[in-house]
């Protein structure tokens, strides 16, 4: 079973309206750690190990999944969504904790920004935060949705929240110029603000018929476990933080 590579950054310490589309169909790929992601035909992974001892939290660990349709959801029961996925395989493995999903389908980045404060709540201790895809849909300079994720993500850490960033790649049809900007988005704000990176969210599973639905653009059930899969080691090392940072306090 393979997973997809995160790129861990040491620090301190959602279904869109009808008609709208709003992820990715470009290429898969295989990325480096610490290095701009190399695009390829296929969604490649490395192994990880299942042996893996969970984390323990005083408390149980609120994680909230802040993104499009992607993250809520889109043409899925809510039990199929990526959230209830990932909760459910974070329990299996023995991890207390509790996944929220503020997925908005047809997010921007903008709106997610715009609505931050109410889709957190109270009490989470990490955000995941899957985001771009209907930027690039839409055209929205790279620079514009930067600033955007750049102004959530110093929200989130100036309010002691940990957060794993999840990448996104613009289509292929935009031109070369619009696609290395976007794409070198994430990697720089993860490097900037010491993040862990989980560099391509839909990694193994976007252009794959059998992991989409009829739209070739939104994961199906079978894609939403692929994705879970995949991100679950870079889950339980925002896990691992959070539990490191609630033994600092103490």
């Amino acid at each position: 079973m393979s997973c997809g590579h995160h790129t861990r950054r040491r620090g301190h310490s959602v279904a869109p309206a009808a008609g709208e589309h709003d992820a990715y169909a470009g290429p898969v790929s295989r990325v480096n750690r610490l290095a701009r992601p190399a695009l390829t035909a296929f969604g490649l992974g490395l192994a990880f190990n299942l042996a893996a001892a969970p984390t323990t939290h005083a408390e149980p660990a609120t994680l909230v999944a802040l993104g499009d349709s992607l993250t809520a959801g889109f043409g899925l029961a809510p039990e199929d969504a990526f959230p209830a996925r990932l909760e459910a395989a974070l329990r299996a493995r023995g991890h207390d904790v509790s996944v929220v999903n503020a997925g908005v389908s047809g997010d921007t980045s903008a709106a997610s920004l715009a609505r931050l404060d109410w889709s957190l709540g109270t009490g989470a201790d990490g955000v995941i935060v899957e985001l771009g895809a209907n930027d690039a849909l839409r055209g929205i300079m790279p620079g514009e949705t930067q600033a955007n994720l750049e102004s959530l993500i110093s929200s989130l850490r100036d309010r002691g929240i940990h957060v794993l960033l999840a990448g996104m790649y613009a289509p292929r049809n935009l031109g070369a110029d619009y696609t290395a900007a976007f794409d070198a988005i994430y990697p720089e704000l993860a490097e900037r603000h010491e993040l862990i990176l989980y560099p391509f969210f839909l990694d193994g599973v976007a252009t794959d018929p059998a992991l989409n639905q009829s739209d070739g653009v939104h994961p199906n059930a079978d894609g939403v476990e692929t994705i879970v899969e995949r991100i679950l080691p870079a889950i339980e090392e925002l896990l691992a933080e959070i539990e490191a940072d609630d033994g600092n306090a103490e």
